[in-house]
């Protein structure tokens, strides 16, 4: 491909950029070596350049962000944590782990970091196991938990079995904007717990929390779990933390979606999970724009049990996606972000409320953070048919259940839109209003075929649409240091 050399003579010494010329060194190696995963790799960037990315999960990082995982530290296995490993020659992840604890207990105010897990459902699990062997006291429990591992047979694991997972957990309804981890039937949460889901008020779609209150005091759950996927509100978690502690249980966060408004300050006070949570679990891609990896950030008191996430639910850690958490977590602490956080949640409130004006519902009627979700009901069409016809426009996001949405979570009768991505490419209000319109003409000019799945756009509209997105996109162009 020869990337790096037409840059070279493109470019005089002054406009170098040395983090692109890393990358197009890469790509030319792993051109050499193998064209076809190259040609992915540069299609994904040709995708993500012709397509407005408001899929609210996803961003874009640092070159140095995505540099950091592209080296030899990915040879290196690294069981245990920072200073204690199974492992000799250890001491550079040491260091490097080091740094990223530092560094995001720094953002967060945090007063113990756990930066090993490699997405945000092991973080969760770690979390689970944590609290489970950390609260559920009992005699038997206390006489096996001071055996040696190894020292554990085959009973003793099965005692351990029937004592630690009868325990209940509490979280909120997929249907209502909860995640798969927090006790969906289907996941492992609901295996590894009797799982109870707390709902939205049928009316509002917010959270009731004197509903999640009284339902608390029922079912008493080991673990009172908050966070979500889908729901565009901020939650009070001081009032959360209340209802935990009159139910008698561990108080958990997963702020996955919104870590970068924590950590931008937006989310203050009642609405930051830090002063109230037991143990929070996150991501530390989303909204806090580093690579794709988890985080468990934690009370003191579960840091011993947390640590030991490597023998108890996951294998080696990841070293060369640690280095990229820890550039991530400084990036971050920097003066800018709170201003980039901000302009995160201008953005949807701009994006919503247009859609809002040209007669699209939008749940809660508004938000308070990153991302919305569209009722597209009103079209004649599901979310399936939505998504794929927005896509066919060059917007990419995707299909999302309304609560209680009689469509199920196949077809679903909404669609999600976040503007963490648009926002780090600089765009704000006066873009969310353009992009509305397209969201709005798309909409209305999308008809459904034989089944929920399949639909015709008018061509003229779908012509007018891409054309927008282009203009957008030429505007505020995706990694523009790379020329290729």
């Amino acid at each position: 491909m020869d990337f790096l050399s037409k840059y070279l003579q493109s470019t005089g010494e002054k406009e170098r950029n040395k983090a692109v010329i890393a990358y197009l060194a890469s790509l030319d190696y792993i051109s050499a070596d193998s064209p076809k995963i190259a040609g992915s790799i540069l299609q994904e960037l040709k995708d993500q350049r012709s397509h407005l990315k408001m899929i609210a999960s996803e961003n874009y990082s640092s070159l140095a962000v995505q540099l950091a995982m592209g080296n030899l530290l990915t040879d290196k296995y690294a069981e245990g944590f920072a200073n204690h490993r199974f492992y000799a020659g250890c001491s550079n992840v040491d260091a490097i782990e080091e740094e990223a604890i530092n560094q995001v207990k720094q953002l967060f105010g945090a007063e113990f970091a756990y930066v090993q897990p490699h997405s945000g459902a092991d973080a969760n699990l770690i979390a689970f196991l944590a609290i489970l062997i950390e609260k559920v006291q009992t005699p038997e429990v206390e006489r096996l938990g001071k055996k040696k591992v190894d020292e554990l047979s085959a009973e003793d694991y099965e005692t351990l079995r029937k004592l630690l997972m009868n325990q209940t957990l509490l979280g909120m309804g997929l249907n209502s904007g909860g995640h798969l981890t927090h006790g969906y039937r289907h996941n492992l949460s609901s295996k590894l717990m009797r799982a109870f889901s707390y709902e939205v008020d049928p009316k509002t779609h917010l959270l009731d929390y004197d509903a999640i209150e009284r339902m608390a005091l029922e079912t008493k759950p080991l673990i009172l779990l908050a966070g979500y996927s889908a729901y565009p509100r901020a939650i009070n978690f001081a009032r959360m933390k209340e209802i935990a502690v009159k139910a008698g249980s561990v108080f958990m966060v997963d702020m996955a979606h919104f870590a970068g408004l924590v950590a931008g300050k937006v989310f203050k006070g009642d609405f930051d999970p830090i002063p109230h949570a037991d143990i929070v679990t996150s991501t530390t891609h989303k909204t806090l724009r580093g690579p794709r990896g988890g985080l468990i950030l934690a009370k003191k008191e579960f840091g011993d049990i947390i640590n030991k996430g490597c023998p108890l639910a996951m294998g080696g850690p990841l070293p060369h996606v640690m280095a990229a958490k820890a550039i991530a977590f400084q990036e971050a602490n920097k003066p800018s972000f709170p201003h980039y956080a901000a302009q995160i949640v201008q953005n949807a409130q701009a994006l919503a409320g247009e859609l809002m004006r040209l007669g699209i519902p939008i749940t809660t009627g508004g938000t308070d953070n990153h991302l919305l979700v569209a009722d597209v009901t009103s079209f004649g069409i599901t979310g399936r048919q939505a998504e794929g016809a927005l896509r066919a426009a060059k917007l990419t996001l995707n299909r999302n259940t309304i609560p209680f949405d009689p469509q199920g979570p196949w077809y679903t009768s909404g669609i999600r839109l976040g503007t963490p991505a648009l926002t780090t490419l600089g765009m704000g209000p006066a873009e969310m209003k353009i992009i509305a319109k397209v969201i709005h003409d798309i909409l209305k000019s999308t008809k459904a075929k034989e089944d929920r799945s399949r639909f015709v756009t008018e061509e003229k509209t779908l012509l007018g649409a891409t054309q927008q997105v282009e203009e957008l996109l030429a505007t505020f162009p995706v990694y523009p240091e790379i020329r290729i």
